[in-house]
């Protein structure tokens, strides 16, 4: 056995059991370190089957761009793990019936073809490649330019979508917010704008003041037989 052929079998083993950690681990963070490390030996595989550039691009797109933003999104949404997990059990017999649907699929893809013919096809782009005229960046650009280029719009147009979608479950409002909704204010009928309420009429009557305590006195009536008060004097 050759050691390229070691080397291959030592990242693929690798390579699936990164895999199977993805997605079972608990934590969203580990998760996400357990796919950086099936990129790596991903790109280890293709780095032995001669495809540099894609190599170099898994590694510096996925691994140092999207995994490094996935990370961070995940910590900003401060993830509740145990209430995800409540009722993940329920979902068991739904991804056993999905993952074995995927395995059947493939089994037939490699095993029988599917129905597809295992004639070669004469390429020319590929016997230029391997005759060394044309580079493997050169080839790539080629093919995805020409035969894959919906697929490759579509591809950008799902990046874009993921983009404002990471955007939209991070932006927070202020709990002190003052702005207006303008949805609501659009949704508000003229009625009910103003609302006139028929209330009964209240007709309070103004209080007597109270006399002074010398005021009463004075206008008190004397006694039969008794003295008229003398007046007060002003010393």
């Amino acid at each position: 056995m050759e050691f390229t052929t070691v080397l291959f079998y030592i990242f693929a083993l690798l390579l699936t059991l990164s895999g199977l950690k993805v997605i079972t681990a608990r934590n969203p963070v580990s998760s996400a370190l357990f796919l950086v490390l099936a990129f790596f030996n991903a790109a280890a595989v293709w780095m032995l089957l001669e495809a540099e550039f894609l190599a170099i691009l898994l590694v510096l797109v996925y691994v140092g761009a999207v995994m490094v933003l996935f990370l961070f999104v995940v910590m900003m949404l401060d993830i509740n793990v145990d209430v995800l997990s409540r009722d993940f059990k329920r979902f068991i017999p739904v991804a056993t019936i999905v993952g074995a649907i995927m395995v059947i699929e493939t089994a037939l893809i490699l095993w029988h073809g599917y129905g597809a013919t295992t004639t070669p096809v004469a390429d020319g782009s590929l016997a230029a490649a391997q005759s060394g005229a044309m580079s493997n960046t050169h080839l790539i650009g080629k093919i995805i330019y020409t035969d894959y280029i919906f697929a490759f719009e579509v591809a950008g147009l799902v990046l874009l979508v993921a983009i404002v979608a990471a955007i939209g479950l991070t932006v927070r409002e202020p709990k002190d917010s003052k702005r207006q909704d303008v949805s609501k204010q659009v949704a508000v009928r003229a009625r009910d704008r103003v609302r006139i309420v028929k209330m009964a009429a209240v007709v309070e009557v103004p209080e007597e003041p109270e006399a002074a305590p010398a005021d009463a006195a004075a206008a008190a009536p004397a006694a039969p037989g008794a003295a008229p008060a003398a007046p007060a004097t002003k010393s």
